[in-house]
């Protein structure tokens, strides 16, 4: 079970609860990471040192339907910026930077359109255009193709493979870690290892603990974001990995290409180059 810091909870002026974990320094200046898909607010756990060296506090609330905050079905991207703005009041964070890690790019875009005198900096990290946009979704891994059409069409076999796999990463969770490192081939792979399998499957685990909210997940994320990236007007850093398997860095490219100032940063690695960069990450986000 996620310790004290990783399941702290608020809730909503409308009744819902929002579950956040933190990490890092704690009266350092705040970021807010937006969690990737198939994932939850334990994403970013192996960030607390880097977090700590950059002086940075990060602040990392579950989606609306994953891990322990509550659903909102129905739900859109610029909907979750408003939970997030709640959660900061909340915080007394006037202020604040945010990143977001794959399906986590347009939540963090969103609150930078929603709030662009709170939100200091943006950081995307292997995200991807408006699934919306002619040609993106064909472009998709198949696993990310196959669970949004059944969270449209048959939800009951997405929350069947996702009870599967909060099943399989509960009661196995070396296992899970080693064939999930092996999916995600060579790259990828070895973030996991040197970060340890049981520690992914717990992440695994939180995040598909509700599986009927990360089918609402991926529903949330085939609708139309509500903004374009040109609505975008803080400062923005995109982060590409040069061996991304899951993400096309031509999508960064278009990204940083559209959103007005940013800086495209292509580095080795793949879709989890988070992991390798958070030093960087956290320089760009704290200044």
């Amino acid at each position: 079970m996620p310790g004290d810091r990783e399941h702290r909870t608020v809730r909503l002026r409308d009744g819902r609860v929002v579950a956040y974990a933190h990490y890092g320094a704690p009266d350092g200046a705040v970021v807010v990471n937006a969690h990737g898909g198939l994932a939850c607010r334990l994403d970013i756990a192996a960030a607390d040192g880097p977090a700590r060296a950059a002086g940075v506090r990060v602040i990392s609330p579950d989606r609306p339907g994953i891990g322990g905050s509550d659903p909102n079905p129905g739900r859109t991207i610029l909907d979750w910026a408003a939970d997030l703005g709640e959660l900061m009041d909340h915080l007394e964070a006037e202020t604040f930077s945010v990143m977001g890690w794959s399906m986590g790019g347009q939540y963090a875009a969103a609150a930078a359109v929603a709030m662009p005198t709170r939100v200091r900096r943006l950081a995307i990290i292997a995200g991807a255009l408006p699934l919306t946009e002619p040609g993106v979704f064909a472009q998709l891994p198949a696993f990310d193709r196959i669970y949004t059409r059944l969270s449209q069409a048959a939800p009951w076999l997405d929350r069947m493979c996702f009870r599967t796999m909060h099943f399989a990463a509960s009661r196995g969770p070396h296992l899970y870690g080693r064939l999930a490192a092996a999916g995600l081939g060579p790259v990828d792979g070895q973030v996991l290892r040197d970060e340890g399998y049981a520690v992914f499957a717990a992440m695994s685990a939180e995040a598909f603990r509700q599986p009927e909210g990360v089918v609402e997940d991926y529903r949330a994320w085939a609708r139309p974001w509500g903004f374009g990236p040109e609505q975008i007007t803080v400062a923005t850093d995109v982060w590409a990995g040069e061996n991304d398997q899951l993400v096309k860095v031509g999508w960064e490219s278009e990204l940083a290409r559209r959103i007005p100032g940013a800086t495209l940063h292509v580095r080795p690695g793949g879709h989890f180059l988070a992991h390798l960069y958070y030093p960087e990450i956290f320089e760009r986000l704290a200044g």
